[in-house]
């Protein structure tokens, strides 16, 4: 499975001006690997590039529907303290995702970090947004390299 299987990382925060280009372009790169036969694409749930990414996995589920949305969640209660409509889209992005995991019981200081890793423990490819050399993002692209892990970065695509 892990062959066929392709994890996102990526900011929380992306550029308002950019939103439909880095949109565009992380479908068109999810689209060139399900040609390629990978059909299981996880995600972390977080707000920014990990919600962007699951809602193209959503659409394109309409034109191939043999591939999976794995939802992998740092614990329970990852939406604590977001705004009303990110919790409506992040409900329905949960409902949509064909398999939900918990990496974690409950929030700790590390949760965060064991789902990145889960996330490439688990993948072939990573598709990145990543224009920071700090933070979590930053993090998980340096763990999955350094496990062999092909990181496609987007921002570098743009």
């Amino acid at each position: 499975m892990k062959e066929k299987t392709c994890c996102f990382t990526g900011h929380r925060e992306l550029p308002a001006d950019r939103y439909s280009a880095i949109a565009l372009k992380t479908e068109t790169v999810i689209e060139e690997l399900i040609q390629k036969g990978y059909r299981y694409f996880g995600a972390g749930g977080a707000l920014g590039f990990d919600t962007l990414a699951a809602q193209a996995i959503l659409r394109l589920q309409k034109r191939y529907p043999e591939i999976c949305l794995i939802l992998v969640l740092p614990c329970p209660e990852q939406s604590a303290g977001w705004s009303s409509e990110n919790k409506r889209i992040y409900e329905e992005i949960k409902a949509a995702a064909h398999k939900v995991v918990y990496t974690s019981e409950s929030y700790t200081k590390g949760c965060m970090h064991k789902r990145n890793r889960h996330l490439a423990d688990n993948s072939s490819i990573c598709i990145a947004y990543l224009t920071k050399e700090k933070g979590g993002t930053f993090y998980t692209v340096n763990y999955a390299r350094k496990k062999g892990i092909l990181v496609i970065n987007v921002a570098d695509l743009l």
